[in-house]
């Protein structure tokens, strides 16, 4: 299986995916591990990957362009086989067993670490198969999420450990998840930065308009949306007011 992780801080990798059972497994070319500095997909002087949001707030951006031609670039190379983008993200769905296993059938997982307050929402859109979460709580980056990724999903590939039933007798190999979350917060927002428009894909009116309270009122509609989709256990846990309840309809 191929990993293809794409990231700002590239030399994180050199300790993590150089021990144990993945070291190994690459040594014995069961895996690929291909690591992506996004600054190389940059066209500016600066090697600039991350704008000011729209519509105001704390924080930066990762913008869409660097990400765009990152995963055009390593998709064109494998074209044919099976292949993920994989966003790294709070506001994903939690990472199981379950979905470990189901990864593993893949012949390539293309890696976003998520960086700043986030990933321009039409990277989400347009490229995105699946974003996801390692926990509830937040990182500082997604590069310790893609390093989780890899290890779980590597050690249920065949041949990389030595005895192939450890893996499926294991906990959460078959076990649903019955852990209630202790946050009962909902999902971030989308974000957007510049271009207002890339390849057609407008950054909603909502957020040029300067008016904060349409603003906060989108955000807050998209973020309990994002929520209902991603992490609907979330909901039975927060503390939603009737207008709340009014924009999920």
């Amino acid at each position: 299986m191929d990993f293809d992780i794409i990231t700002i801080f590239p030399e994180f990798f050199n300790g993590p995916l150089s021990h144990g059972m993945v070291f190994q497994a690459q040594k014995r070319g069961l895996i690929d591990i291909r690591i992506h500095d996004l600054r190389d997909f940059t066209t500016d002087r600066h090697k600039t990957v991350d704008d000011r949001p729209f519509g105001g707030g704390a924080g930066m951006v990762l913008k869409p362009e660097p990400l765009f031609r990152a995963i055009r670039k390593i998709r064109a190379q494998k074209t044919l086989l099976p292949t993920k983008v994989i966003l790294l993200t709070p506001q994903g769905k939690r990472f199981e067993q379950r979905q470990a296993s189901q990864f593993s059938s893949l012949h390539q997982a293309i890696l976003i670490c998520g960086r700043y307050e986030g990933v321009d929402e039409r990277v989400s859109e347009c490229l995105v198969d699946e974003e996801l979460s390692i926990g509830d709580y937040v990182l500082s980056g997604g590069e310790l999420a893609a390093c989780v990724f890899v290890d779980a999903v590597t050690r249920l590939l065949p041949g990389v450990l030595n005895n192939s039933s450890s893996a499926v007798n294991e906990s959460f190999a078959a076990v649903e998840d019955s852990v209630i979350p202790t946050n009962s917060s909902i999902l971030d927002y989308p974000h957007y930065t510049r271009p207002e428009d890339f390849e057609g894909q407008r950054v909603p009116d909502v957020l040029l308009s300067g008016d904060h309270k349409r603003v906060e009122c989108w955000r807050r509609k998209k973020a309990l949306e994002k929520t209902l989709k991603n992490r609907p256990d979330l909901l039975q846990y927060a503390a939603l007011s009737e207008e709340d309840k009014q924009l999920l309809g």
